[in-house]
């Protein structure tokens, strides 16, 4: 009998009890085991809960219990998440969890000691809630070279971008609503600020290319710059606005980044809208793999740290392992600053003059496409690296500016 110990009895916590538990005979019948939550550690009391017996509040009684053979961590936030997580490997239990931040932080170190102890470490769940991709990267794809990585990482800035396009709402407004529905949390900066990406990004990419940069070493801007204005024009070029989590080799080194990007619509992530993920892989045999379903959520997100559980109770004599990545070094990291794409600039049109291609082409260079709408300007450039693009930027009245992808 495997038995369990959850650690957090929130919204993910909760779910993975409640999967665990309604579809018990379907897990069991594919193990041939049965697997038992022993206990859920959390602060809190729930009275009203049918798991209200197994709820303890002394990690100890876990970790010194050699029954509970592994711990599923829905804590959130780094510690003390990080630090239950790292004594229960050492303690020679299996881990899996949904936690992004402590994976994107403290994952080289805790797959180290998870294989220095014969147990597994998984985090299907850290990544695109639902929607399998840690497997994939490691497994289904390991015989390619990924080439590039590029993903809609977060549901909530992805329902406020959909609304503001097919509605024309205001971010302060779609926000609002997002945070009545339930999408967004009451400080929703890690989502909107693109931190949340970031750390996912971070993952894919140190799984795709060995190494782990840390979240606070990649360039990251988020979607509260975003106008209206903006996304209509974008859409008038046939573009629609995505915040992207991107990730590839430059000349060996490592880029990665979150931002805004237009998104033509013949790339399958421009269709992808409200709270759902999308994740596009670029492999050198493969080519193209598309990856598409809820990025959040309960039972989606329970869904995967589930999958992690029936995989390391199926594998018991033979410990899953993830591939080990290593810390990323400076001489790992490409220069953001010659980073190079195509670029969209919004910006406020003279009053008394009258743009054309060739006026715009004298302040941006070589030009694809231009367009005016009221008092707003929009162009799209050639292809043109960070440190051009922030001069430009500079020169022109209230100019925002956009990568494409």
């Amino acid at each position: 009998m495997a038995k369990i110990a959850i650690l957090g009895f929130g919204v993910v916590g909760s779910g993975v009890a409640e999967v665990l538990t309604q579809n018990k005979n379907i897990i069991e019948d594919k193990l041939s085991e049965e697997v038992e939550i022993k206990y859920i550690l959390d602060l809190r009391e729930f009275p009203d809960s049918p798991f209200s017996d197994l709820v303890i509040h002394d990690f100890n009684t876990i970790l010194n219990d050699p029954e509970v053979n592994i711990v599923a961590e829905m804590m959130g936030g780094s510690h003390p998440a990080y630090d239950f997580s790292k004594a229960a490997l050492l303690a020679g239990k299996s881990v899996v969890t949904s936690n992004k931040e402590v994976v994107a932080n403290f994952g080289t170190e805790l797959l180290s000691i998870a294989k220095e102890k014969g147990v597994a470490y998984l985090f299907e769940a850290s990544v695109g809630g639902g929607i399998p991709i840690i497997r994939p990267i490691c497994n289904d794809l390991s015989s390619n070279n990924i080439r590039e990585i590029n993903g809609i990482l977060n549901g909530t800035t992805n329902y406020i971008l959909t609304k503001m396009t097919t509605e024309g709402i205001d971010f302060d407004t779609v926000l609002k609503d997002a945070q009545d529905k339930g999408y967004a949390e009451r400080n929703p900066a890690a989502d909107v600020e693109g931190l949340d990406a970031a750390r996912k990004i971070v993952i894919l990419a140190a799984l795709a290319f060995g190494k782990a940069i840390s979240p606070s070493d990649i360039h990251v801007e988020g979607i509260t710059n975003i106008t209206t204005e903006d996304v209509e024009l974008a859409g008038k070029l046939g573009y629609s606005v995505k915040l992207i989590g991107h990730s590839r080799l430059e000349g060996g080194k490592i880029l990665a980044m979150v931002s805004p990007r237009l998104i033509p619509a013949s790339n399958p992530l421009s269709s992808i809208s409200d709270v759902f993920n999308g994740i596009l892989l670029n492999g050198d045999m493969v080519g193209n793999v598309m990856f598409y379903g809820p990025g959040a959520g309960k039972l989606p997100t329970a869904s995967a740290v589930c999958a992690d559980i029936v995989d390391i109770v199926a594998h018991k004599n033979d410990s899953i392992k993830l591939p080990e990545f290593s810390l990323a070094a400076d001489t790992d990291v490409a220069d953001f600053d010659e980073y190079t794409c195509k670029r969209f600039f919004t910006f406020d049109k003279c009053a008394e003059c009258t743009l054309t291609k060739e006026k715009a082409e004298k302040c941006f260079g070589q030009i694809e496409a231009f367009i005016t709408e009221g008092n707003r300007a929009a162009v799209i450039t050639a292809p043109m690296n960070e440190k051009t693009a922030a001069e430009i930027n500079s020169r022109l009245n209230n100019c925002r500016s956009y990568r494409l992808l």
